[in-house]
């Protein structure tokens, strides 16, 4: 008859130990428990606020887009002003020359005679241009249409009266007593130059010019005299102008033939 293992048998006092420890493990759960729900929660928050952040960012960025001026064509803002202003332009025949006279002379007349209510604007289209005269280059600022003034007014007889009598003015440009304004258009391609000066002027940003062609006071076939090199004192004739390498080549007579000979500018003065 084998032995029988006796029975594990608790006392009272060891079972309330066993529920001691059970309790104790259990609050000690609990903080790490708290811990992770609260990293959970301040995890969440952050990931709302950043949201928010950027959500208020695309809004402020809309509104800016919003607000925000568009870019101003200058050509279009000058078309525009040019709509907006009183009266038509006008254009006026002058003797060459007097062109700068007769818009001084009519500015004056208009204010003597009480007519700034009529006659609002007088302008002289002008250009740079670079001549190229005795071997010397330069850039000269000249009367873009030599022998016309432009004239903005209100057209009566009374103003085409005191602009017509100016002294230095021939007549208008078209019909005699009843002139043709000009088109906005032509207006603005004679005045654009104008404009862009002013608005250069005005914002201290120097204007960029595109390159100037350049004036060459001779002509092929005039006649020359060589003050350079070995041809000096002879006579000689254009044949050709390059005007890129400021270069002549002239006909020069040796012999009784005629030689092309190329020179500078400064190589050779006229007759």
């Amino acid at each position: 008859m084998s032995e029988q293992e006796p029975e594990a048998t608790y006392s009272e006092q060891d079972q309330d130990t066993v529920v001691a420890d059970a309790a104790i493990s259990a609050d000690l759960d609990a903080p790490a428990d708290d811990a992770e729900a609260g990293t959970d929660t301040a995890v969440g928050e952050e990931v709302a606020e950043s949201a928010d952040a950027d959500e208020n960012a695309d809004i402020d960025a809309g509104e800016d887009a919003a607000t925000a001026e568009p870019e101003v064509d200058p050509a279009e803002e000058f078309k525009a002003k040019l709509r907006r202003q009183e009266g038509d332009w006008y254009v006026i025949h002058s003797y060459a020359g007097y062109e700068n006279r007769v818009k001084v002379n009519l500015e004056s007349r208009s204010l003597s005679l009480n007519m700034e209510d009529y006659i609002f604007e007088v302008q002289v289209p002008m250009e740079e241009v670079v001549e190229i005269k005795n071997a010397q280059r330069k850039v000269v600022n000249r009367v873009r249409i030599p022998g016309y003034v432009l004239v903005r007014m209100d057209l009566t007889d009374a103003s085409w009266g005191v602009v017509r009598h100016t002294p230095g003015v021939t007549g208008f440009v078209g019909n005699a007593h009843n002139p043709v304004p000009l088109r906005l258009d032509e207006v603005f391609s004679m005045l654009a130059p104008i404009f862009e000066e002013q608005q250069a002027e005005e914002s201290g940003v120097p204007l960029r010019h595109d390159p100037i062609d350049a004036e060459i006071d001779f002509e092929v076939g005039e006649a020359v005299i060589v003050r350079d090199g070995p041809f000096e004192t002879l006579s000689a004739t254009i044949s050709e102008i390059k005007p890129e390498s400021q270069q002549l080549v002239v006909l020069v007579s040796i012999f009784e033939r005629e030689t092309p000979v190329t020179l500078a500018f400064n190589q050779v003065t006229k007759i």
